[in-house]
């Protein structure tokens, strides 16, 4: 669907000299640009899902601001345009690649699970799993947020600016509104039952009771004066202070709506928010084709499980041949890597992740031994065993595990400064709308991210890493990622999703690096994602150019209209940096840089990457 927005304030950069003036009460916007999916220049690259997340992040960069404090400026926005996917009521993961000292780190900012939850949190009266939508729509699901944390220790420990001023953009987007597109409003008719449920959410978004029109101005004036709280106090008002107050009592108390049937309560308590920590990680690595790819760390699964494919897939020299082998051997890698994440992949707190082994070279030749360039494998393919002591294909196997439920919702944004500095973050409150429960008077929904945790294990006898516990935080499919070459920034990328975040960073990885497209191209090329599941998920697109010849090898598919939502920045030669969203994909994306270049930004100007061979 096409994606019109603008904020009422003047736009810059992005707009082509359009200036909107604010109007008095409901307004109707002229049209604006639509979005902008690829953009070359220098001084710095922001790519977002939003037109007014992407033109804050600029704003910032323009003003001498850094890669972190551009970031969470722009994750800020993102808080007013798209809260149905992010805000301070979730979490989220923070990569992080410091040009001065040439390292990657991450801040882990996944909410965390109530001390009074147990194992059985998510089981009925009569020990069976709830019904997906009851546990999401209820206080249950709510987890301690991290977002706000995340923003605090990204400007301590990368940035530049202080969080009254990185929060400014948002601030002003919240009082003085946007223009909403037909995405937002389909997103708030997709949710009205829910959001109808809760008085707050719907006199918030639902106002006179139904989706707010295209081409009319939503101003959230309370998530505004939430943001000068934060940016007055700083963010342990949402851990400590009257802020923290109101979410456990929203949580454990969900203000249901006139005539409205109860919903469960929450576990969450003030004990919860006043102990939360967004620690620092350090992140996954991999090696592919010469590169170094930088991910996030468990309870996140989007490092390890991308790292484990790749290093499957650089067993095969993919470079020279046709798009069908390239895109088979990529379909297989990863139903062989969620098998094991499945299996293995929790909070490492509560259970022994073997990371190193499942990115280890001798573990990936392992599993690359099985794969056959003429047949697919049938699937659920089982897990391998990452003990350490690898021959040249499994003798055993160690069961397939259990995926869970992850929302689609999520939004990601990749930012990069002149310094070379890059931030990607991928945040989210879950399922589109959240939990559909906002807090009354501060403008912003909260997460139903405990529902990302396995309600019951499939197989009591063989342990299962994703039950809920006290202080836990949920397995994350969230796949930040940066890439380097011998320690210099080549690009980043990352995707909402779901647990197809993974399989869209490692499909892009592998059209930017073995098939050779520029960023921009390989973001929009049509997308498959096979989750270890007998039926991989496909793109009409994608089935129209390959289905016939990969279901030849024994691929099965079901159709999926649009698969992820990625975005992307590049360093290319010359001191150019290309920032590249979506063409289409949830109405399409918006990247942008300080100053463009024009007459750039084409397949000429991406030089190849790694040794493919």
């Amino acid at each position: 669907m096409p994606r019109r927005r603008v904020t009422v304030l003047a736009l810059t950069g992005l707009t082509a000299g359009l200036v909107v003036g604010a109007p008095a009460g409901p307004a109707v916007a002229d049209p604006v640009p639509d979005r902008q999916p690829l953009a070359v220049g220098t001084g710095g690259a922001v790519a977002t899902v939003d037109p007014d997340a992407t033109r804050v992040g600029l704003e910032v960069l323009a003003e001498g601001g850094n890669a972190a404090d551009a970031a969470v400026a722009a994750a800020a926005a993102l808080g007013v345009t798209e809260p149905y996917s992010a805000g301070i009521g979730g979490g989220g993961f923070f990569l992080y690649y410091d040009a001065a000292s040439r390292t990657v780190t991450s801040i882990d900012g996944r909410e965390t699970a109530p001390l009074a939850m147990g194992a059985d949190a998510f089981l009925d009266e009569a020990g069976d799993p709830l019904p997906f939508s009851e546990a999401v729509r209820s206080g249950l699901s709510v987890g301690t947020p991290g977002t706000a944390l995340t923003w605090a220790r990204a400007l301590e420990e990368f940035g530049t600016l202080s969080l009254a001023d990185a929060l400014r953009g948002g601030t002003e987007l919240a009082e003085d509104g946007f223009v909403v597109d037909e995405t937002f409003r389909q997103q708030t008719a997709e949710n009205q039952e829910k959001f109808a449920t809760f008085a707050a959410s719907a006199d918030l978004f639902l106002p006179g009771g139904a989706p707010p029109e295209v081409g009319s101005v939503f101003r959230n004036p309370d998530l505004a004066e939430t943001y000068r709280l934060l940016a007055d106090e700083g963010v342990d008002e949402l851990y400590t202070g009257e802020l923290a107050a109101d979410v456990v009592r929203t949580a454990q108390d969900p203000p249901e709506a006139a005539g409205v049937a109860p919903v469960r309560a929450g576990l969450l308590t003030e004990e919860d928010l006043a102990r939360y920590d967004a620690p620092r990680r350090e992140p996954t690595r991999a090696e592919y084709r010469g590169l170094e790819v930088y991910g996030m760390a468990p309870p996140s699964s989007g490092g390890s499980t991308v790292g484990e494919a790749l290093g499957i897939l650089d067993l095969f020299r993919l470079g020279s041949l046709p798009a069908v082998p390239v895109l088979h051997h990529y379909l297989e890698a990863s139903a062989l890597a969620f098998a094991d994440r499945n299996t293995y992949v929790g909070d490492p707190a509560y259970s022994q992740v073997p990371l190193a082994e499942l990115l280890s070279p001798g573990f990936a030749a392992e599993r690359a031994c099985v794969i056959d360039p003429a047949a697919a494998l049938a699937k659920p393919v089982p897990a391998g065993v990452p003990d350490g002591e690898y021959g040249p294909c499994p003798a055993e196997d160690a069961g397939a595990g259990e995926s869970g439920a992850e929302g689609p919702s999520t939004t990601h944004l990749t930012v990069g400064d002149a310094a070379g500095n890059i931030a990607s973050y991928t945040l989210t409150i879950e399922q589109t709308g959240g939990s559909g429960i906002t807090v009354p008077g501060r403008g912003f929904l909260l997460n139903n991210e405990l529902t990302d945790f396995t309600f019951a294990a499939a197989d009591p006898t063989v342990p299962e890493p994703n039950l809920p516990a006290p202080g836990k935080r949920p397995r994350s499919s969230m796949a930040p990622t940066i890439v380097l070459d011998d320690g210099e920034p080549v690009l980043a990328l990352g995707s909402p999703g779901g647990s197809t975040i993974i399989t869209t960073v490692l499909q892009t990885l592998v059209n930017r690096i073995d098939r050779n497209m520029d960023l921009a191209e390989a973001i929009a090329a049509p997308r498959a994602t096979q989750r270890n599941t007998a039926a991989v998920q496909a793109e009409p697109a994608f089935l129209a150019a390959y289905g016939e010849e990969l279901a030849a090898l024994g691929h099965t598919f079901t159709e999926n209209p649009e698969i992820g939502a990625a975005t992307g920045i590049e360093y290319l030669p010359g001191g150019l940096l290309l920032a590249a969203a979506e063409s289409d994909r949830r109405g399409g994306g918006s990247a942008g840089v300080v100053h463009p270049v024009p007459g750039t930004g084409t397949t000429d100007s991406a030089p190849q990457l790694g040794d493919v061979g």
